[in-house]
């Protein structure tokens, strides 16, 4: 029997799959579950409008995450953060990703969530850094941050 998987099932199939699995696993298992449904035409055009509309969205979630790389790395964006500092120009404290994402949000109503900032270890010093962020996929743009002194 042919069915389509609604869910991943471990060892049988990943959602949106269809396979022909043993009528009785199936009716008793499958289906009575609510992991997969019987593959009717009905319902595999409907799987094909789902995928076609899941294919739009990542594209266009690929065009907006293009299009914020462009204003990230424009050559007036510099996100600028104020700290308090040694006289040797190391900072009391530090600056974490999540201060990062909250400055670019202030300065340049640009939202982008902490955890893509790609930041191994906090900003210990003043002056110019270049910080990655995974925006989408593959699309990774660098902020230029500047640390200076209160």
């Amino acid at each position: 029997m042919k069915v389509i998987f609604l869910e991943d099932v471990r060892g049988k199939g990943k959602r949106g799959e269809i396979k022909e699995v043993p009528d009785g696993y199936a009716q008793n298992f499958l289906i009575k579950n609510g992991k997969a449904k019987s593959a009717t035409k009905q319902a595999m055009s409907q799987l094909h409008g789902q995928q076609r509309a899941e294919e739009r969205r990542a594209e266009e979630e690929l065009a907006e995450a293009k299009k914020l790389k462009k204003v990230i790395e424009a050559d007036d964006t510099v996100v600028i953060i104020k700290s308090k500092a040694g006289a040797d120009s190391r900072l009391f404290g530090s600056v974490p990703s999540k201060q990062i994402a909250q400055a670019l949000k202030q300065q340049y109503q640009i939202e982008v969530d902490k955890r893509k900032i790609e930041l191994p270890e906090p900003i210990r010093a003043l002056g110019y850094r270049n910080v990655p962020v995974k925006l989408y996929g593959d699309v990774t743009a660098k902020i230029r941050v500047h640390i200076t002194e209160k």
